[in-house]
């Protein structure tokens, strides 16, 4: 692979001002596919095979006016009792008339019809019916829904339009730039150039460009939830600037190394992009599992995501020799640009750069430089290093047992958006079981079938602990299906309604001749949460296992891919526990802007799963494939360990910093999904980078020494060479030099 790519990174320079053309052409292209045939998000997150999902698929076959999306205004009165008086009943009667005449509504429901009224008088829920489901509620549809009752606020009501309806696209605005502009600062400081950062800020925008405008262009044929295209963007940023850098930093120290601009980039191309196509394949396989899991939304969600992280690696790799071929010397700073030469050799002949061997390119190693002297530090004091760096993650996923999964709620959302208003409002009046209403579809093969499990089933719901009210049964034109409304004491992410579900679906197993589904918001999801958290030690056990073998493939050894994975394992328990404990437990929440704790999304554990594993893998390889390097050509492995980390500790440093940027940019967002995910992201990277692989891993492999390059013959001859490192490419290049007498 390393001498496929040294060609590739070649023939990019050579050919460089038709390859930036060309993918100049994918962008134009792409991003006008995706004007036109761009289609609309779904903030809904279906499960197939559910209860609940079958109980909505059997509502719109059957029941097609009560399968829409359902609205809730909450009015409050200025004082108590004045909904009791004439002058209260008709504003709230407006107010009904207003929101039956909405675009797409079927109809609102008369407080006062149904005694959705407080018996104090001061507070009224508006039920209004809309003819689709929330994700084919037009902008326009819901703006004038959200504007309903001008009128009675102008008298002093409240009026607070909620319920599903509300469901939004999250918007990107400028705070995840913020993140960006660190990345420049940190290339900047790490190049030394300006011309090095820029060229690697470009190339990295052009890349998530081109990956996202493909993405909202088949968004048009499927279907993506709200999220996927935050997530696409966050590692399109962070992989494209990271993979970038590698490549650039390796150009550059081949151009130290008095190599001729062609013959750098290719041999960048080759050893750096070998490692770059595998970090990224690492990726892309991670959150290409994700369908493993059977959960149709999360399969779309990796898809997505390892989407732009293909593209990143390809503009790494053609895009990025074609930049640098522009550049020429000036990707390196000022004072160094003539320390070498194009085509002058050490004794001052003139040299063909492409015949120059691998062996020659090495630079006198500056053993001052941090990287070398914290190596030695951690590998002189290896054993306590590693015992405090076990107690310190082992103390930080303390919290991770007590994680709980739901999906997002309105009283969770932003303070002062529409969504939690009129949550707020609604639990003030109501208490909290009103925002998280169930629904108990009853269906029987005859009319007459429907009509005798309806009274069982409330009695049943009646006495059922934890329900406080059950709505009269409404009948579906046939009368074969009946729907029942059950509110609950407690609020939708509540533990109690999670029992209350899991009790109702128990109580209803006597039920004959009549199915009895269970459904709702809060019902899917606790469903989809559930099935969620059952997936998730499967897919764990995929990614620690996947691991295993793909860096037993690069390294040839048995012991450092076990110890990679372990360390895997204690970033993401480490990370849960974090996260667990600001965005669950509130622990500092303020410091984060999250305005209340809460459950973490249904989704986020085992997206960072395979998020993290692909990220753990790319400073693994980039570190230890050195450490192996320098031990197969004669160093002991402690010198080797301490190599190893001397040159690719400022690397991996810059990496993981950039990473953390981009993805803490997302923290500012008012999306409390967005900010926990690109908070567990951002924490996730800077403990495995910092703790895990330049702390704990250099410690254990000089604990190990020679005995972490270990491999059965028999499985050294059995495993295919993907060549990582670039030992072909070197052999290639040796063969070529000719010899000088």
């Amino acid at each position: 692979m390393a001498t496929l790519l040294y060609r590739l990174g070649r023939g990019a320079l050579r050919r460089r001002r038709l390859v930036v053309a060309l993918w100049l052409v994918v962008l134009v292209v792409a991003g006008l596919a995706a004007a036109t045939l761009r289609g609309p998000t779904a903030s809904n997150f279906t499960m197939p095979g559910t209860e609940s999902q079958r109980a909505l698929d059997l509502l719109s076959e059957q029941f097609p006016a009560a399968s829409g999306a359902t609205g809730t205004i909450t009015v409050k009165a200025p004082a108590d009792g004045q909904l009791a008086t004439p002058q209260g009943q008709a504003v709230v009667q407006e107010l009904v008339q207003q929101a039956s005449a909405l675009p797409g509504v079927v109809g609102a429901v008369n407080p006062f019809q149904v005694g959705a009224v407080t018996p104090n008088g001061r507070y009224a829920l508006v039920q209004v019916q809309f003819a689709t489901g929330g994700d084919d509620v037009t902008d326009a549809q819901r703006t004038a829904y959200e504007q309903v009752g001008a009128s009675a606020r102008a008298q002093g009501w409240q009026v607070a339009p909620g319920g599903e309806v509300l469901g939004g696209e999250p918007e990107i605005g400028s705070t995840e730039a913020l993140g960006v502009l660190v990345a420049a600062i940190v290339l900047i400081i790490t190049f030394g150039s300006l011309v090095a950062a820029g060229m690697t800020m470009l190339n990295a925008l052009i890349g998530v460009g081109a990956g996202m405008a493909g993405l909202f262009a088949l968004s048009g044929a499927v279907q993506l939830t709200s999220t996927a295209p935050i997530l696409a963007l966050m590692l399109g940023l962070a992989v494209g600037i990271d993979y970038s850098l590698f490549i650039t930093s390796r150009h550059r120290q081949n151009l130290l190394d008095g190599l001729p601009p062609e013959e750098a980039v290719g041999r960048a191309v080759g050893t750096a992009g070998s490692a770059v196509v595998f970090a990224g394949a690492t990726v892309v396989i991670a959150l290409a599992g994700l369908a493993v899991v059977d959960i149709p939304f999360l399969t779309v969600m990796g898809l997505a995501a390892a989407g732009t992280v293909t593209v990143a690696v390809l503009v790494a790799i053609t895009l990025q020799p074609a930049l640098l071929g522009f550049a020429g010397r000036r990707v390196l700073p000022r004072r160094l640009r003539t320390v070498a030469t194009d085509d002058t050799g050490a004794d001052g002949h003139h040299v063909n750069a492409t015949d120059r061997p691998v062996a020659e390119t090495a630079t006198t190693e500056d053993q001052s430089r941090f990287g070398f002297r914290w190596a030695r530090l951690v590998t002189r004091f290896r054993v306590p290093v590693i015992l405090v760096g076990l107690l310190g993650l082992g103390l930080l996923a303390l919290p991770t047992p007590d994680m709980r999964l739901a999906l997002p709620g309105a009283a969770t959302a932003a303070v002062g958006s529409p969504a939690r208003v009129a949550n707020d409002l609604t639990t003030e009046g109501f208490g909290p079981g009103f925002t998280g209403r169930l629904a108990v579809v009853v269906a029987g093969d005859s009319p007459q079938a429907t009509s005798a499990a309806v009274p069982q089933v409330t009695a049943l719901l009646q006495r059922t602990e934890n329900v406080l009210a059950v709505s009269p049964a409404q009948l579906s034109p046939d009368g074969r299906t009946a729907l029942l409304g059950v509110i609950p004491k407690t609020g939708p992410t509540d533990e109690a309604t999670e029992t209350l579900v899991h009790d109702i679906r128990g109580s209803m197993g006597g039920i004959r001749d009549a199915d009895v589904l269970l459904t709702g918001v809060t019902a899917i999801g606790i469903d989809v949460s559930e099935k969620l958290s059952d997936a998730l030690p499967i897919y764990l056990l995929l990614v620690v296992g996947l691991s295993v073998l793909l860096l037993m493939l690069v390294f040839r050894s048995l012991l450092v891919p076990v110890k990679a994975a372990l360390g895997f394992l204690l970033t993401v328990a480490a990370t849960f526990g974090i996260t667990v404990a600001v965005f669950q437990q509130g622990h500092l929440a303020d410091l984060v802007g999250l305005d209340t704790p809460g459950p973490l999304i249904s989704f986020l554990p085992i997206l960072l799963i395979g998020i993290l594993f692909g990220l753990a893998m790319d400073y693994e390889v980039f570190l230890v494939s050195r450490m192996r390097e320098d031990f197969v050509h004669g160093k002991s492995a402690r010198q080797a360990t301490i190599s190893g980390m001397g040159h690719g500790a400022r690397v991996v440093t810059a990496a993981a910093l950039i990473m953390i940027s981009v993805f803490g940019g997302f923290v500012f967002l008012e999306d409390p999904v967005i900010k926990s995910m690109g908070f567990a992201l951002a924490i996730g990277v800077a403990i495995d980078a910092f703790v895990v692989r330049m702390t704990i891993v250099p410690a254990v492999m000089s604990l190990l020494g020679d005995r972490a390059w270990w491999l059965p013959r028999w499985l050294n001859r059995s495993l295919p060479n993907v060549d990582i490192e670039g030992e072909g490419l070197r052999t290639h290049l040796e063969d070529r030099t000719p010899t000088h007498v």
